[in-house]
Parts: C-alpha cells; structure tokens; sequence
C-alpha cells in the first residue's frame, strides 16, 4: 500500500468473482469492457484467456476466477473485463461482474488474516468494510508480478 493511501481514503473499483466482492485502486483502471472472444496461445496457463488488440495494442486478458480457483467461469452478459494499466503494461482482467467505485476512509480498511485458497495474504491490501458489505482488497500490481502468474515481468523482458 502507498504511503498517501495509508494516510488517506482510498478509491476502489468493487467487483464480483462467485459469492465474494473485491476491490482494486481505481487509479489502476483505465476501463471496464464486456467480454469478447480473445485469441489463445498455445502452452499458456489456464487463467491467461489469452490476448485481445485494444487499438492497436495486444493486451494479455486473465480470468481471475480461474486464477482463484473459484470453480468454471460462465461467460455472461454480465461478466466484463476490467483493462488495468499498471506502470506501463495494459492487462485485462475478467471479471464476474462490477459493481461500484467505493470511498473507504482509513478506518474502513483492516489487516486481512492469513487465508488458505487461491489468493496468498501479500497479494492483498486488507478488508474494507462498508455497511454489511466486505471488500476483499486487492493489491493488483503485486498479484500479477508475482512469479506463478508473471505478466508484468514477463512483458518487461518481451518489451
């Protein structure tokens, strides 16, 4: 977490992966696409869908409620693609669905305890509470540079 995110609200962009919502800094946004087909690519993990071209520009697409292991994905009218820029890499991110852009004040964040699954603790930020809703809060930048899914190392090396 950034030292101003710390000392300061923080803006998220909540979205749903199964029964759970989730939430990633709406400063790594660029923006929110229904899901169309993409182009696989022969020997990728499972949860890299493969690539779409965003004008002009080949952007690797991530399910993550594969990556998660959160069961089979169903491809809906309502599942999108969250397009992150993070430094200078454009991934998307399939999503079950989004929901809103929440405020959370310093106090509405908590430490996340330590969970077994798919997600490691150092992948998340904490829990934000808002009303009876609870925000899994995701530290996206971290997830997709860590060495089991790599994107964002591996699209260094190949830029």
């Amino acid at each position: 977490m950034t030292e101003s995110s710390k000392l300061g609200e923080l803006e998220v962009l909540s979205f749903r992966l199964g029964q759970e919502e989730y939430g990633i800094s709406i400063l790594k946004v660029q923006e929110i696409r229904g899901y169309d087909a993409v182009t696989r690519i022969a020997n990728a993990p499972a949860f890299l869908k493969g690539v779409i071209n965003l004008r002009g520009q080949i952007v690797p697409i991530v399910d993550m409620r594969i990556k998660f292991n959160l069961g089979k994905p169903e491809y809906d009218s309502f599942t999108v693609v969250i397009i992150l820029n993070i430094g200078s890499h454009v991934i998307g991110m399939v999503v079950d669905s989004v929901s809103d852009v929440v405020t959370l004040e310093p106090e509405q964040v908590r430490p996340a305890p330590a969970m077994g699954g798919g997600i490691d603790a150092e992948h998340l930020l904490g829990l934000g509470t808002v009303g009876e809703r609870m925000l899994i809060l995701l530290d996206i930048e971290r997830l997709l540079a860590s060495p089991d899914v790599g994107l964002i190392n591996a699209m260094a090396e190949a830029a």
